[in-house]
């Protein structure tokens, strides 16, 4: 394992995505992206996923010059165009907007398009949530779960997230995809060559597989069979059809270098509890409480920011092959 400071893997990280093309100010919040995801202990989504990003700056799938531009639809609703450029740029012009917004008038919205993987969703949700704001987030995805009777993907992975502050500090963060797992899970065990749990995903032919790479190349098992593509289809109104942005079905792999830019699309809404409820906080404490103080029991969202809390004050470890391939990518 190579152990790397804090602000070591941070420049690490804005360096390479730097070197792959990227202008600094578009490479910069990844950066911070990739960190946290790193810290919150979602490895999947952060160095793991550097090269990929770094390939697909190379290939144009992502453009690492993008200039996004937004602009006001309303004083309550907000639009970003990301110019097939990284999410994270996206997402942070808009919240310059979308938060003063959501404190003045009660609730906000933001709209992004042309857009691109904005990796850990509840890493956005969460930085609206610091905010003493209920944050609520949405984004779409390459399909890659058929409908319940059918072996055709139609919509994608397809996360949505909501991000809650209490009493001096986000405590409840609930990040759920519309499948049983994340695909970037699947991902990592098929460069690995590990076996996958039977139920996380079926083969070309609509059967079951514990093999990851047949999986790649099938479609994810729905979280909770027509409920978990309900909620999918859900996400994709909200993050596709409402935004302008490609459907799953429409939009090229976040995985390989086939294809032009994904152009899929993220919707977020931020309200301000207050304006609504003298006893909101109150509430959610009663909540969390009547959770924590079951043995076994746990609040969403509180293993990884625990483990953010931990990881923030040491250092980063990257396996040795992986970091000697984003060495060789920052040089």
């Amino acid at each position: 394992m190579k152990k790397l400071s804090q602000k070591q893997a941070l420049e690490l990280a804005f360096n390479t995505l730097q070197k792959n093309g990227a202008l600094k100010e578009n490479a910069l919040p990844l950066a911070y992206g990739i960190i946290d995801a790193e810290n919150q202990g979602i490895k999947s989504h952060g160095f793991h996923y550097l090269p990929i990003y770094c390939l697909h700056l190379k290939c144009d799938k992502v453009k690492g010059s993008a200039s996004p531009k937004l602009s006001a639809i309303s004083n309550v609703a907000f639009k970003v165009n990301a110019d097939n450029g990284f999410a994270h740029r996206a997402v942070s012009l808009g919240m310059e907007k979308l938060i003063p917004s959501a404190k003045e008038n009660g609730i906000s919205s933001l709209a992004i398009t042309n857009s691109y993987n904005c990796g850990v969703l509840g890493y956005h949700t969460k930085n609206i949530a610091k905010e003493k704001l209920i944050a609520i987030g949405c984004t779409n995805a390459p399909a890659s779960i058929a409908p319940l009777g059918g072996i055709k993907p139609v919509v994608g992975t397809n996360p949505i997230s909501m991000a809650i502050y209490n009493k001096g500090d986000v405590k409840i963060i609930i990040d759920q995809s519309a499948s049983v797992v994340a695909k970037s899970e699947i991902s990592v065990r098929a460069k690995s060559g590990e076996k996958i749990p039977e139920g996380w995903a079926f083969g070309p032919d609509g059967k079951n597989t514990t093999d990851a790479s047949v999986a790649l190349k099938g479609t994810m098992a729905p979280a909770g069979g027509y409920k978990g593509f309900g909620m999918g289809l859900f996400v994709e109104i909200m993050s596709a059809c409402l935004t302008g942005s490609n459907l799953g079905i429409e939009a090229s792999s976040f995985a390989n270098d086939q294809g032009g830019p994904p152009g899929t699309g993220q919707f977020f809404i931020a309200i301000n509890p207050e304006k609504f409820s003298s006893t909101f906080e109150d509430k959610i404490a009663k909540i969390i409480q009547s959770i924590e103080s079951q043995e076994k029991a746990r609040v969403p969202g509180s293993k990884r920011i625990n483990n953010y809390k931990t990881n923030i004050n040491n250092e980063i470890s990257i396996k040795e092959e992986l970091y000697d391939k984003i060495i060789s990518l920052s040089k």
